[in-house]
């Protein structure tokens, strides 16, 4: 065996082995008897095709254990199915890999079946409750970036004071928040082709909302001039915009771009025609503060 196929074959096997100690260490945590069982099988066939490449290097390696500890970092922050779906890419990378030394080893043709197929039909059963309630978190999201990034940007031209322009974003936004909460909470109850608990789903609504409002209204608290805070509350829109896409089409195997530019498309546009209808308002009226 020369020194490159080596060396490809000891990075496959140090990325089995990872890869079984994150599942394994997922598995652990799990109440849910269903996942668990999900994971420790994918434990096992990772350990599987690391016990083969194993027999053709003749040496044991070491997992890497800061991506251990990223990953099971990650389930706790962003749920199990972002966090095993973000795995997968990787999995897609060294599926091709295995593919390429085929001609070299006869197993890994196996492996890169079992990579391609197995894994991705395990991960389709996986049950998380927060992907089950990602209309609630979308509506709330969605709700709070058009209206909220709307009304800062009218305020800051009617109000051009950064004290008062947070004040009355924050009041308007946890009103707004609560009111789309009890929205979602009566929606949910009295709609048949619902499956949540309307308790859950306003939830969820209201905390998306309250979230994406502080975020949007804390550079009026900490910055100095009302347009460089209006400029880094919209920067923080497009932020949120551009990571909760990502979550939601990496958990859900969505187009990124499509909904990136939908979304971002619908806040600035309605930031901008707030942004004059605040000019022409303190015109108008005579506003001066």
């Amino acid at each position: 065996m020369d020194a490159s196929l080596r060396n490809d074959l000891l990075t496959l096997q140090r990325g089995e082995i990872t890869e079984q100690q994150i599942y394994q260490h997922l598995a652990r945590r799990l109440k849910d008897a269903n996942n668990r069982t999900i994971l420790e099988r994918m434990a096992a066939e990772e350990q599987r095709h690391y016990s083969i490449l194993r027999r053709h290097t003749g040496v044991e390696v070491a997992p890497q254990r800061w991506r251990v500890w990223l990953y099971c970092s990650l389930a706790l922050l962003f749920g199990l199915t972002f966090t095993l779906k973000h795995m997968e890419r990787g999995e897609d990378r060294a599926r091709r890999r295995y593919e390429s030394l085929a001609a070299q080893i006869p197993e890994a043709t196996e492996i890169a079946l079992d990579e391609k197929n197995h894994e991705r039909q395990v991960l389709d059963l996986l049950d998380e409750e927060r992907l089950r309630y990602t209309g609630s978190i979308v509506l709330g999201l969605n709700d709070a970036l058009v209206e909220l990034t709307g009304v800062l940007a009218g305020l800051t031209l009617a109000l051009q004071n950064t004290r008062l322009i947070a004040l009355t974003g924050l009041i308007t936004g946890i009103s707004a928040a609560l009111s789309m909460a009890c929205s979602e909470y009566l929606s949910t109850k009295n709609d048949p082709g619902q499956d949540g608990q309307p308790r859950t789903a306003a939830l969820y609504t209201g905390c998306a909302y309250i979230v994406t409002v502080i975020l949007l209204v804390a550079p009026f608290f900490l910055l100095g001039h009302y347009l460089l805070c209006l400029l880094a509350s919209l920067l923080m829109a497009i932020a949120i915009i551009a990571g909760f896409n990502y979550y939601l089409c990496v958990a859900q195997d969505l187009d990124f771009t499509a909904r990136f530019r939908e979304m971002v498309t619908l806040s600035l546009g309605v930031a901008v025609l707030s942004f004059v209808l605040g000019y022409l308002a303190r015109l108008v009226l005579g506003v001066n503060l």
